[in-house]
């Protein structure tokens, strides 16, 4: 028997409400694209070329094992927490707070631990210069995982500001001042100096952002049972977490072909044309990270008309601010990429046609997180799996076509002709027609 949830929301009001969020997250990865850039180039003026080049290697497999350690429960939390409050089920919601939590941590652990079997096994990286980062790197990944899933935990209550700040303002901040007291204070300006450092800021804006839902969460979830769905739960959130791994390989596969068959220099041109495209890139995340658990909670009070107009709503707002975006970032392109270094401008073309392909992939809407909220995560994660062994062809067959330039066509084909199947797939499992335009065929109910 469905339980008495709460009152639904006015269409118009979830419209305006999501609008708002989503310029407010816009606006904090924006600042923290900024702090980001910031930490960069102090790392790499106080630690040389080499000693920086470890601290970015073993950063990204922490993002990556980091989000893939929370078996998908952050992703999960937006799509669940919604459904189980409207539901007036809180003995699951409880459930899901403990079980997410236990994950993540779980999670973290054991993939640390895993790493570091490999390491050992492998043999040469722990006697080279990767031995002090990789350990420090292994007590990080944990944090970082339990973060993911309180990112998502904060979504999911509509708190934008609460999901985002900790982890990409404030840690980011006290990773800057951390190192630069670090240095101060005789310390070797060294990799494993840069990740003890991280490790400190994501202690802190983790235990700040996870008191600060305590207490949120605290106010409106009362103390008792708990009830745990784990065949549900977990049949939805590992496909999302193999979806979001894929879609992580999506992001790197062209770079990742480019160093295998290009030149260092070519790579380094493309590398830096793709830094200033992922500006654009924020405008979509913007809008998933305001509007995702949304569509989750109207389909769970069945407020179809209201979900049909939110996900229109945001695919206009999305392919608008993706376009003004892109354009202001073309226009600035060239003093851009002379920051880089002479002879960097010389990647503007590939700058414009990777902008030109994320404005097209906007067109078609967000078909990927109806998917993910509503049902079809196995069918989203088989697409975008698809999309990248396609990118990682594509990219090795047009660069040895046409160049460097064929490369960035390649990732802007593979990410529209992902794009278009999350949009068919959405339509024909839940009827929502997610692109700004209609389709052929699709319909809106």
């Amino acid at each position: 028997m469905r339980r008495s949830g709460p009152a639904s929301v006015p269409a118009g009001r979830s419209v305006g409400t999501a609008s708002r969020a989503a310029a407010t997250v816009f606006g904090i990865r924006i600042a923290a694209a900024g702090f980001a850039y910031g930490a960069q180039v102090l790392m790499a003026r106080l630690l040389g070329a080499a000693e920086f080049g470890i601290v970015a290697a073993v950063s990204v497999w922490i993002a990556i094992l980091g989000h893939a350690a929370s078996l998908g429960f952050s992703q999960g939390a937006c799509r669940f927490l919604p459904i189980h409050r409207a539901n007036g089920d809180l003995d699951a919601v409880r459930g899901f707070l403990r079980a997410g939590t236990c994950l993540s941590l779980t999670g973290g652990i054991a993939l640390a631990g895993f790493g570091l079997g490999l390491v050992w096994i492998e043999g040469s990286l722990p006697g080279g210069p990767f031995a002090g980062p990789i350990l420090v790197a292994a007590l990080i990944l944990p944090l970082f995982a339990l973060q993911d899933y309180c990112e998502g935990l904060a979504r999911s209550q509509n708190r934008a500001v609460l999901a985002i700040a900790p982890p990409y303002l404030l840690r980011q901040g006290v990773m800057m001042a951390a190192l630069l007291a670090a240095i101060g204070l005789g310390l070797p300006p060294e990799a494993a100096t840069a990740l003890a450092c991280l490790l400190v800021a994501t202690a802190v804006a983790l235990s700040v952002q996870a008191l600060a839902l305590r207490r949120l969460l605290g106010r409106s979830i009362p103390n008792g049972p708990r009830r745990y769905a784990w065949r549900t739960w977990l049949g939805a959130c590992v496909p999302i977490a193999a979806g979001d791994l894929a879609g992580a390989g999506l992001g790197v596969a062209d770079v990742v072909v480019l160093s295998l068959v290009a030149s260092p220099q070519t790579v380094g041109l493309y590398f830096a044309a793709t830094r200033i495209q992922q500006f654009v890139a924020f405008v979509a995340y913007a809008a998933t990270a305001a509007t995702a658990h949304r569509f989750a909670a109207l389909a769970a009070t069945g407020e179809r008309g209201a979900l049909q107009d939110l996900v229109r709503h945001q695919a206009r707002l999305t392919a608008l601010g993706t376009a003004l975006v892109g354009s202001g970032l073309l226009a600035v392109a060239p003093w851009l990429l002379d920051l880089f270094g002479p002879g960097f401008r010389d990647g503007l073309p590939i700058l414009a046609i990777l902008v030109g392909g994320s404005l097209g992939a906007s067109l078609f809407g967000p078909g990927e997180h109806i998917l993910a909220m509503l049902g079809g995560e196995r069918l989203a994660a088989g697409i975008t799996l698809s999309a990248l062994v396609l990118a990682a062809l594509l990219t090795g067959l047009l660069f040895a076509w046409i160049g460097v330039t064929g490369a960035a066509t390649a990732m802007a084909l593979a990410v529209n002709a992902r794009a278009l199947a999350m949009a068919i797939a959405a339509n024909a499992l839940h009827g929502i027609a997610t692109p700004v335009l209609a389709l052929p065929g699709s319909s809106r109910r």
